[in-house]
């Protein structure tokens, strides 16, 4: 059986009206999209789905955690994630619009794949800088051993990287400033 299958709403035979959906995404929901960087996470999406004669409006709630690799020391962590989003689906022969919340069905179609919107959405709610939270008293916790590593190479200056002679002035006009 795909996995993916599990996240389809098969809309076709409900009411008009609102309706709820619950899902629970695992490892295995990952590991089923083959261009997923995320690999490991427990993630509940519950969706309310409002039917109308002429589109469906779904609302999301997302919340979980997922793995992720520490940008700092390279170490995996959990990473608490949270999500609130509306997708319009419009039953049309033609897309009329270009809209990152609207998806366009033929009328003919019943049902609607909602994995990849799931993936996108998990994914617009990691922090750009991954990295390991800190504690609660403010301390880092990263790896203390790859921090030592990584302080020994740290530099102010760039590698081999001859300076032009007007940069050096104006850092020497800066410092000056500064002091």
């Amino acid at each position: 059986m795909n996995q993916l299958s599990k996240y389809r709403i098969v809309y076709q035979g409900l009411s008009e009206g609102k309706h709820k959906f619950e899902f629970d995404i695992d490892d295995m929901f990952f590991e089923s999209l083959e261009y997923s960087d995320l690999k490991k996470g427990t993630v509940r999406v519950k969706v309310d789905l409002d039917k109308k004669p002429t589109f469906l409006e779904l609302n999301f709630q997302i919340n979980g955690t997922v793995e992720l690799t520490c940008d700092r020391c390279l170490e995996e962590y959990n990473e608490v994630i949270s999500f609130e989003g509306k997708l319009f689906v419009k039953f049309t022969e033609q897309e009329d619009s270009l809209a990152d919340d609207v998806i366009f069905l033929s009328p003919t179609d019943h049902e609607l794949d909602i994995s990849h919107y799931i993936y996108e959405s998990i994914n617009l709610s990691i922090p750009l800088k991954r990295v390991h939270p800190d504690d609660e008293e403010g301390n880092v916790t990263c790896n203390p051993e790859m921090l030592e590593k990584l302080s020994n190479y740290k530099t102010d200056e760039p590698a081999g990287v001859d300076i032009d002679p007007r940069w050096e002035d104006l850092r020497n006009l800066m410092a000056n400033n500064n002091n």
